[in-house]
């Protein structure tokens, strides 16, 4: 059993980057659904679909994810999980990370849903930081 699915999504991500594959397939989840419709606004992935997988290990629901790159480099250059079942980690609204001297983003999960760091501070609200991408 799984016990991380977040941080699956994210290997998932960054494996597939490193060996410069197209797509990506995930396992779907409304949550990873937001969290890659949040790359794809910021710029990080091309596309993402919902789609249905009847072969290999996924049955049932997917998130086709198709990678971005600038000539044969990543548009993600790494994925990092934040806050885990483990250690959750939290941010007040005045103290939202800062990624990479704001080239990068944070994922924060706020009680008006997912948003980016950016989004989350111009909004006042705080929450748990799910991930960093630059």
């Amino acid at each position: 059993m799984m016990t991380d699915p977040i941080a699956d999504m994210l290997t998932r991500i960054r494996n597939a980057a490193a060996v410069r594959h197209e797509t990506v397939a995930v396992p779907y989840s409304r949550l990873k659904m937001e969290i890659a419709e949040i790359l794809k606004n910021s710029g990080y992935i091309l596309d993402c679909a919902k789609s249905s997988a009847e072969t290999g290990e996924l049955k049932g629901l997917e998130i086709k994810i198709s990678l971005k790159y600038q000539g044969k480099t990543p548009a993600i250059t790494d994925l990092k999980r934040i806050s885990k079942p483990g250690r959750r980690v939290y941010a007040k609204k005045d103290q939202m990370p800062v990624v990479l001297n704001n080239l990068g983003v944070a994922i924060i999960s706020t009680s008006r849903g997912l948003m980016t760091n950016k989004e989350a501070k111009k909004a006042g609200l705080g929450g748990e930081i799910i991930c960093e991408i630059y």
